[in-house]
């Protein structure tokens, strides 16, 4: 009941608050909560602290809620949130069970799979995941929550590089129940690791029976990203037979389709994408559709049909999709032969932020490097770097610039410059390391700057296509060919179809090349390193 003085007391809590005090402000809240007993007035108070910096402060209000209201699940939920942002982690065992506890139990599922999230920022990533082990022992002996319990623990014991133990709680997991989508969504998790044994556990989850879309559609993403392109097609070919109105597996089988240029698949899986949009409405359905559209452009400007690819890009109009737009239509007028038009079209995207006119700059730069103006991109970029001397992006798209120019003492420069400023920049790395190799020149430099870029970015197949480039100019045609082999396994692509099929032809493998280039020239017969390739080795293929 609210009482003249209880109001006074209120009153008197906000506005020392609002003046300046908030130390007060929360004390007299805290008061007027402990007299109450009112969990409004205690959440008030520790809200109060919270904002006023007060660590200790809070943890005090929080825990008189806890003590007046011990099965709140507020009050153990602000408890514990408290103790982590203090990094105590070792306090959050009480908080944390009794958080649990006090959940209705359809909610439990959700907070266990929020519980990493929760402990990220402990400093001590293996004590967190033995707490939280401790606290949910209760969970994992009750068939509803173990999975999820199982999988929380899991992910903590991965961000604390225990991929051993992340792999056995997983496994724990999908034996407590084989129809849980958590520990499937570990494994895949643990397979994007490297963790080899993982995969099985995502398999043994679809062969449920009724394995969640959204996993399966988790598994073909990570399919792609690893260059097993025909098991992430018949994923999604068995998602869209189950699951036919599920959306957004028509979306990725059709970007799919594109980047292995089959259009008319693509097409396909894109219309029954957005036919079932339509159906949905709404603005995430609008996104969807420009990103359809997207591909659809795409896909008409490579066959020639600039009218349609410029029609689809006007329909696009969802916010900060507007330089795409403008670079994919500048790509058209390229084709056109019009690069004039072509630079017209990135100056007229909008620049709504200081980001959004560097990013024009470098899409303009990059324009007029690939189109035979490399010494106009040059001094573009260097105008703006002598103003930013320390920009990265800058640092590199200059030495790209300097490298078309025929200056390739001035690429160096600037790209060690870049690897001086940022050591991981593994990009200037495998630039540099390539160039050297292309050239020719201090090749065990090369390959020295190549593998530190490679263990750096493990997965890029670009870095790896290096790696294998140096290897053969070193004269290891066995190893060159594994490397790139591999890269082109996992990124079917031009340039590494260039670089592979050499490799064969030097060692008398003359019809898998001429295979691999055609296959290149397929993916994108504008490429020019396939293209001098080709004509410097005087073949057809």
């Amino acid at each position: 009941m609210f009482t003249a003085r209880l109001m006074y007391e209120l009153l008197l809590a906000e506005f020392s608050f609002q003046d300046g005090d908030p130390q007060s402000g929360y004390r007299f809240m805290l008061d007027a909560a402990r007299r109450t007993g009112d969990e409004a007035l205690f959440r008030r108070a520790t809200d109060m602290a919270i904002q006023s910096r007060s660590g200790p402060g809070a943890l005090e209000v929080a825990r008189a809620w806890r003590e007046a209201h011990p099965d709140s699940v507020d009050a153990n939920r602000y408890e514990l949130q408290v103790l982590l942002a203090l990094n105590r982690v070792a306090e959050t065992e009480a908080p944390l069970r009794a958080t649990l506890a006090a959940l209705p139990k359809d909610d439990r599922e959700d907070f266990l799979a929020a519980l990493p999230q929760l402990y990220s920022r402990a400093s001590d990533k293996t004590e967190a995941a033995h707490v939280v082990e401790h606290a949910l022992d209760n969970a994992l002996k009750d068939p509803a929550q173990a999975a999820a319990a199982w999988t929380a623990i899991g992910r903590l014991r991965l961000q604390a590089g225990d991929k051993v133990g992340a792999l056995a709680a997983a496994t724990l997991g999908q034996d407590a129940d084989p129809a849980a989508r958590w520990p499937a969504l570990l494994a895949l998790q643990l397979a994007a690791a490297d963790e080899p044994q993982a995969e099985s556990l995502v398999q043994h989850y679809l062969q449920s029976a009724k394995p969640l879309p959204e996993v399966q559609l988790a598994y073909a993403r990570w399919l792609i990203d690893e260059g097993r392109l025909t098991d992430a097609h018949a994923q999604l070919a068995a998602i869209t037979a189950r699951d036919p109105e599920f959306a957004e597996a028509w979306l990725l089988q059709g970007g799919l389709y594109a980047q292995q240029r089959d259009d008319a698949q693509a097409q396909l899986a894109l219309a029954n994408y957005m036919a079932l949009l339509k159906l949905k409405g709404g603005a995430d359905a609008s996104e969807g559709m420009d990103r359809a559209r997207l591909t659809l452009a795409r896909i008409a400007a490579r066959r020639g049909d600039y009218p349609n690819a410029e029609a689809l890009l006007d329909q696009i109009e969802t916010p900060g999709q507007a330089l795409t737009v403008a670079t994919e239509r500048a790509a058209i007028r390229v084709k056109q032969g019009h690069l004039d038009d072509a630079i017209a079209a990135i100056r007229a995207a909008p620049d709504d932020s200081p980001r959004d006119t560097r990013l024009k700059l470098l899409a303009e730069a990059q324009l007029l490097r690939e189109n035979g103006r490399a010494e106009q991109s040059y001094q573009m970029l260097n105008a703006e770097l002598r103003k930013e001397p320390t920009d990265e992006d800058l640092i590199y798209d200059t030495a790209m610039s300097a490298e078309r120019m025929g200056k390739p003492d001035e690429m160096e420069a600037l790209l060690r410059r870049l690897i001086e400023l940022k050591p991981d920049a593994y990009n200037a790395m495998n630039a540099l390391g390539y160039s050297l190799a292309d050239r020719g020149v201090r090749l065990p430099e090369a390959k020295s700057l190549i593998e530190k870029a490679v263990q750096l970015a493990p997965d890029n197949a670009f870095i790896q296509d290096s790696l294998g480039w140096v290897e053969f100019r070193l004269g290891h045609h066995a190893e060159a060919e594994r490397i790139l082999s591999e890269a082109f396994r996992r990124r079917p692509d031009a340039e590494i179809a260039a670089h592979l099929g050499e490799v064969l032809w030097v060692q008398g493998q003359t019809e898998r090349a001429r295979a691999v280039w055609r296959e290149g020239y397929r993916l994108d017969p504008d490429n020019d390193t396939l293209k001098q390739t080709l004509k410097r080795l005087k073949v057809r293929p």
